[in-house]
């Protein structure tokens, strides 16, 4: 059984219309990534999920076959309403029970400290502000909760941050408002969380998404 909640949110006509076609091509354009490695990384993070679990831009669905069965409770969150709707008939396909609630990750409509695990994968580059949803993360996670992630991240490398800068606008419109060049493992630490992260490679994706920080964080 799935549930669904709305939250009023307003998108640009032709920003719609794109993120309509992504859904449709977004789990081919990560068959060959999922399938050379990433699949088994989200397994592996998502099997230390316990409690009370968020998910934070859902997607299609792509982490629900790797939830643990004795999570208390699932709530996947997506605002795109294309992106909900594969949502939920993944869920049903795996026959999985969730909430899915419509929201942005900046405006997460849940009470304070009423999370046990907070899940983001290939989110954090995507979202307008990705500080506000720190905070929002940090909110409503409970004190000895942890955020749980796999994120593409800016280069290391900086030649191929160099190419990361200059194919950013074009990279942002073509993802849907992914910022390929995000620092995001130092503004979680700038947000105040603490992190347990390691260095890994998005295999058989574009070289400048391909650099990942994987692990998780803890207020």
């Amino acid at each position: 059984m799935t549930e669904i909640t709305s939250t009023d949110i307003q998108l640009k006509k032709s920003s719609a219309a794109w993120l309509r076609i992504m859904s449709r091509l977004y789990d081919p354009s990560l068959w060959l990534g999922e399938r050379a490695g990433m699949r088994r990384r989200r397994k592996e993070l998502l099997r230390t999920a316990v409690g009370r679990v968020v998910e934070i831009g859902a997607g299609t669905g792509l982490n629900v076959p790797h939830y643990p069965g004795g999570i208390a409770e699932l709530v996947l969150v997506e605002p795109e309403p294309a992106m909900r709707r594969r949502l939920e008939r993944r869920l049903q396909r795996h026959m999985r029970v969730a909430r899915i609630v419509d929201a942005p990750a900046e405006r997460l409509p849940l009470p304070d400290a009423s999370v046990d695990t907070v899940v983001s994968t290939l989110v954090l580059c995507t979202v307008d502000d990705p500080e506000r949803a720190l905070r929002e993360i940090a909110r409503v996670l409970r004190p000895d909760g942890r955020l749980l992630f796999i994120e593409h991240v800016r280069a290391e490398s900086k030649l191929l941050a160099a190419w990361q800068d200059r194919f950013f606008e074009p990279w942002r419109r073509f993802g849907g408002g992914c910022h390929c060049n995000r620092a995001t493992v130092e503004l979680m630490r700038t947000c105040g969380f603490e992190i347990t992260a390691e260095s890994a490679a998005w295999r058989a994706m574009p070289p400048i998404v391909r650099p990942l920080a994987v692990g998780q964080a803890m207020r």
